[in-house]
């Protein structure tokens, strides 16, 4: 699975995107982000305030309770304004 990285995250990680594995526990958007958290601290740091986080599964936007099985990309990024 690949994660893309926007905005602050993408700065604060200094990475735009990884490939991970994660564990067949894993099966949300939030607990993802939570295992990406135990693994990396970078990540756990940049992610503190995980209520500011948004995702998209497969490019589709997705709330924190989201299956991400099966997916290919899972996108995290701030907030967004529009314009």
């Amino acid at each position: 699975m690949k994660i893309l990285y926007f905005a602050w995250l993408r700065e604060r990680l200094n990475r735009g995107e990884e490939d991970v594995s994660p564990p067949p526990e894993v099966t949300t958007v939030a607990e993802l982000i939570d295992w990406l958290a135990s693994r990396d601290e970078a990540f756990a740091h940049a992610a503190q305030k995980r209520a500011l986080i948004r995702a998209a599964v497969d490019a589709r936007l997705a709330k924190p309770d989201a299956s991400i099985l099966g997916a290919t990309t899972v996108a995290l990024f701030p907030p967004m304004t529009g314009g």
